[in-house]
């Protein structure tokens, strides 16, 4: 049986860590697909749970030198605890690092100003200074660098190791084993060492605040879940724990508080901030039978709802859960870069090699050829190479939450920037699914209201809008309707019922060409009811056509503007219904759509969207989740609009919490923003090792300089991603 598995990681320090934990977890048996994020600093693990077990795919990470464990078990608040632990931790070091470093910058700077203070160059106090950040604050820089050597594939804490300890003993050697020339100071570079380390645990610790900041639309998200509930129980009030309320419980919301979880309201009613579920500000009214959400916040009313998704089944523990996986997911472009730190820091130390022995070798000059080599070895670092994608993806994706737009992973993200052709279903999407009864026109001796009472009966046990539509009308003007005595749906055609022993057809004129039912005298009636964007359906009563009842159905108010956006950000748009031709047509001249895809049976749906694809259309289809699932399974990106239901969540790619169509350019606007971002990122990481490294290799970086460089270049990528934070999609 295939399981998920999501395993906390700490320990690791650059992008390196990460393919490395991922290529071991990948090569044990059982394991389908294993993703390590540097970011999150979690695997999302894809297994047989009968091969392998999590325990031992623990005991692999740890085996490398790192720590693992459940995330479950490390839970939300023990990772942020541990989070901020770290950054307090680096903050101390970082201080004390540079505290100790200041001694011997200042000595630095004197002799480049000629200014010499005999003690500050006193080799003694140096080395004094110089050992405990070079062994007690950077023995994390060692003990990585053991276990990454251990595993044969070195790091950044192999350079950060390597570069250090050969200007620290490089120093020792100058200062004890080399006579100084009369007149003149030996040459030093403790202060390389130890402001190296000093840089790079300043950039590590800002580099940790930052990516703490990556994850703050989770945490918004954990924050709106209420604490506890006011729950009816033995006849009398009570608050409880929202974790102890169960499916069933009738609980009470009074004005100003949260829901605490999902329900149907079964007395009272009000106006609910959806806000945190949809981005929409404006409050929904809700009533007997309406659906409420936990953590929306009632604004007036007071009422009573039954209990119906609790704990890890509610909405919004479903969007936790789908924006955490998100964040932890990989885009495409990332194996990019992936490849990239696979290979990185071996090529460096090769070039470190070449370095030392050009300039040893061709020039004679040890000390040069030393300070080159330490200065490549600290400037080449692919910290930033592995952040530049997922640190975008965290913050775009946690944005999309923010505004109701929930993408499942890095691929979607990146797939929906290509995207070039829309395609949307007309039911609920373009309309507002909810179409009303405009006519009902009698055709032979039946009377229009004998009709109603008949198509009302007929209709009432079919789920189809246009179905619903006639028996709700029908139970406005007659109350309560009878069940009729038999009744048999025919998707995308219509329906066939037994009343009063009679046979009763209603829909399309294909359910009328089926059963050998004349429609002729009624062409004129039904293409003009077409024309006016209504859909005519055909009433027959024992094969003998007796009428017509036409259904309109609104359009959204979004939805000509949300069109019209989408044209210009050059995106085709195609509208696809189960309509005529003439309906379709009429609809879609109203909100300014030329490629019309009608008559289309449900069915036949994803057909037309994989015609489109073979035309080399990047293609999205739009739907509301359900009756679309084949069609937006079968597009590059499914996304559904709606009502963010489970059922929504999953069938699709993207869900658009919004009913309304301008969530479709938000989400194109989005994604086009974040991969803007991601390519910003991976440009400045691999420009910044391009230009550095060959200036370290000529000697004209000093190793201060370069791992001033290498720390910020890290912190630099992060913040990038971090300005996506004050992006609005839902503005042009």
């Amino acid at each position: 049986m295939i399981e998920k598995e999501t395993i906390k990681i700490t320990g690791m320090s650059c992008a390196a860590c990460a393919a490395r934990i991922e290529k071991r977890l990948n090569k044990l048996e059982g394991i389908q697909k294993a993703v390590v994020n540097l970011t999150t600093e979690k695997a999302s693990v894809e297994y047989d749970s009968a091969k392998v077990q999590v325990s031992d795919m623990i005991k692999a990470i740890e085996a490398l030198g790192y720590k693992a464990e459940k995330f479950e078990e490390a839970g939300f608040d023990r990772e942020k605890e541990q989070r901020e632990k770290e950054i307090k931790r680096l903050r101390t070091e970082f201080v004390v690092s540079a505290i100790l470093s200041f001694p011997l910058v200042m000595a630095m700077i004197l002799h480049l100003l000629n200014i010499n203070l005999a003690f500050l160059h006193n080799e003694y106090l140096q080395l004094i200074i110089a050992t405990p950040v070079q062994f007690i604050i950077g023995f994390r820089f060692y003990k990585n660098a053991f276990h990454a050597l251990k595993a044969k594939s070195p790091n950044m804490d192999v350079l950060i190791a390597m570069g250090t300890s050969a200007a620290y003993f490089f120093s020792i050697y100058n200062a004890f084993f080399v006579p100084a020339e009369p007149g003149m100071m030996k040459e030093l570079y403790f202060e390389a060492a130890a402001v190296i380390i000093t840089l790079i645990l300043l950039g590590k610790y800002l580099e940790a605040v930052a990516k703490g900041k990556t994850s703050e639309a989770i945490k918004k998200l954990m924050g709106l879940q209420p604490k506890t509930a006011r729950v009816i129980r033995n006849g009398r009030e009570e608050d409880i724990p929202v974790n102890e309320v169960e499916v069933g419980d009738v609980i009470v919301v009074r004005p100003g508080e949260k829901v605490p979880v999902d329900g149907k309201i079964i007395e009272g009613s009000s106006s609910i901030d959806e806000s945190m579920l949809t981005g929409e500000s404006l409050p929904v009214e809700k009533k007997v039978g309406d659906i409420v959400i936990g953590a929306t916040i009632n604004k007036y009313g007071t009422f009573k709802f039954e209990a119906t998704k609790v704990g890890k089944d509610t909405v919004l523990s479903q969007i936790i859960k789908m924006v955490e996986e998100a964040q932890g997911s990989k885009a495409p472009i990332q194996k990019v870069a992936d490849k990239v730190s696979g290979v990185f820091v071996p090529v460096v130390l090769g070039i470190a090699v070449i370095t030392f022995l050009i300039w040893y070798l061709a020039a004679g000059d040890f000390t040069h050829a030393i300070v080159s080599a330490v200065s490549v070895l600290v400037i080449a670092c692919p910290c930033a190479l592995g952040l530049a994608t997922p640190t975008a993806i965290m913050v775009g994706t946690g944005k999309g939450a923010e505004n109701g737009i929930l993408i499942k992973g890095g691929e979607y993200l990146e797939m929906a920037y290509k995207l070039n052709a829309v395609v949307l279903d007309k039911t609920g999407t373009i309309t507002k699914g909810q179409p009303e009864v405009t006519d009902i026109l009698s055709l032979g001796q039946i009377q229009s209201n004998e009709l109603l009472r008949l198509a009302a009966i007929a209709e009432k046990n079919s789920e189809h809008p246009l179905g619903t539509a006639i028996y709700e009308r029908g139970k406005r003007e007659f109350g309560s309707i009878p069940d009729p005595e038999g009744f048999e749906a025919i998707p995308g055609m219509g329906v066939v019922a037994v009343v009063n022993r009679k046979e009763i057809y209603i829909g399309t004129r294909k359910l009328m060409a089926e059963r050998n039912i004349d429609t002729k005298s009624s062409e004129t009636l039904i293409t003009q009811l077409e024309d006016e964007g209504k859909t005519a359906m055909l009433i027959a009563v024992d094969k003998k056509i007796e009428g017509i009842i036409a259904v309109a159905d609104t359009l959204k108010e979004s939805s000509k503007q949300a069109i019209e956006e989408l044209k210009e950000m050059g995106v085709e748009v195609y509208m696809i219904t189960g309509d005529n031709k003439r309906t379709a047509a009429a609809i879609a001249r109203q909100v300014g759509i030329s490629n019309v895809l009608a008559e289309v049976l449900p069915e036949k749906k994803a057909d037309e969207v994989e015609k489109l694809k073979k035309q080399g259309k990047v293609v999205a289809m739009v739907g509301d989740g359900i009756n679309d699932a084949p069609a937006l399974a079968t597009a590059d990106i499914g996304m559904a609009i709606g009502t963010g239901t489970d059922v929504a969540i999953e069938a699709s790619d993207i869900t658009l919490m919004r009913g309304d169509l301008n969530a479709i350019p938000a989400a194109i606007r989005l994604s086009r923003r974040t991969m803007r971002k991601i390519k910003q990122n991976l440009f400045w990481a691999f420009i910044y090792n391009i230009i550095g490294i060959p200036f370290a290799a000529m000697g004209l970086l000093n190793p201060i300089i370069a791992g001033g460089a290498m720390a910020f270049s890290s912190v630099s990528v992060v913040t990038n991603s971090l300005s996506l934070k004050g992006f609005n999609p839902y503005k042009k």
